[in-house]
């Protein structure tokens, strides 16, 4: 805006602009899934479906997953890994929670009565790697080491190559329901490296090319495009099982009572391993929040591709990243209290 509209332009409208502009920062991501989750499911003609479900067969999902992790990668800051491997302890702390505690807590609460579809999603985000920023934008932001969450964040994720099809050929065949579900593991492994791991690394090493660009005001940033992308590539998904969602909304407040003891499981495991190993503040962070913390578009993906006949998979996921950043803001807040920083100092 230049100098010349700015003066035009009330004080009042530019105070509600940036209002505005403040709340989409804050709040964009959870408004906008709550959006097209909405308009999805009410939309009985299904006028707005037909598109959905065009871009799901011609692999829409499939480029706006590559698209994602490609800008996630641009918004990495390469040159600070290295300092993460310094903190060792809280680094495997975390790959262990994401990859061994996740699954066994996820193979432990199917042996309870569920729906079939909420197995399915729940060993969907128990497979997944840890979320791509809001982790370490939590972990920056309670004080502690924003580069062993980046580096949590890379291996992590590149890991998830090989660990998901396992993780998730192994939960399935050891809930007796699921012993008939067939994995490609080895296709699987080849779709994830070409949708995750190319991607990503190509969006780190063109990083500082491209830092031009985005420096314009003009120009959104990684971290706001993926915000859309994954939006996006959530309404694709919808769209493919919108009448399986319509059908068991009433099976919601279990599927919320889920999820909340899922994470809720997590960050008590993460609680105690920073004990165990004696995690002082500034360190213990990276655990609590890269280590129960799962990212989002990629069990989509895996939903849409692998279970589209279980829609409540698909609900589980969504509602278990929004709640599982909401359980996190609450640990933020406890963890930046005064009286929890004083009761730490001494």
């Amino acid at each position: 805006m230049t100098e010349e509209v700015k003066k035009l332009t009330p004080p009042v409208f530019r105070a509600q602009r940036s209002s505005l502009r403040g709340f989409l920062q804050r709040h964009g991501f959870t408004a906008g899934l709550l959006l097209v989750t909405t308009a999805t499911l009410a939309d009985g003609t299904e006028m707005t479906v037909h598109w959905g479900l065009w871009l799901k067969a011609h692999h829409g999902p499939d480029f706006v997953i590559a698209a994602i992790f490609f800008f996630s990668g641009v918004a990495l800051e390469k040159e600070t890994l290295l300092h993460g491997l310094l903190d060792f302890k809280a680094f495997v702390s975390a790959l262990a929670l994401i990859f061994v505690i996740a699954p066994l807590w996820a193979h432990t609460l199917v042996q309870w009565p569920m729906d079939p579809g909420l197995a399915v999603g729940l060993f969907l985000v128990a497979s997944m790697p840890t979320t791509l920023s809001s982790g370490v934008v939590m972990t920056q932001s309670a004080g502690g080491n924003a580069a062993t969450a980046l580096l949590i964040t890379i291996v992590a994720n590149a890991a998830a190559v090989l660990a998901t099809p396992h993780l998730l050929k192994a939960l399935a065949a050891g809930a007796g329901t699921f012993s008939a579900v067939a994995l490609d593991k080895s296709a699987l492994m080849g779709t994830l490296a070409v949708l995750v791991l190319i991607p990503l690394g190509l969006g780190t090493a063109l990083r500082r090319p491209l830092s031009a660009v985005f420096q314009n005001p003009k120009c959104p940033s990684p971290g706001a495009l993926n915000t859309i992308l994954v939006i996006f590539v959530v309404w694709i998904a919808l769209c493919g099982s919108r009448t399986t969602i319509v059908h068991g909304l009433d099976r919601m407040p279990q599927v919320l009572a889920l999820c909340i003891i899922f994470h809720g499981g997590l960050l008590l495991a993460a609680f105690a391993f920073t004990r165990m190993f004696h995690l002082p503040p500034g360190r213990r962070e990276a655990v609590i929040f890269m280590g129960g913390q799962k990212t989002l578009p990629l069990s989509v993906l895996l939903q849409t591709a692998l279970f589209p006949q279980y829609g409540q998979a698909l609900v589980l996921c969504l509602c278990h990243h929004v709640l599982h950043l909401l359980m996190d803001g609450f640990v933020l807040s406890f963890l930046k209290s005064p009286r929890r920083s004083n009761v730490s100092g001494k």
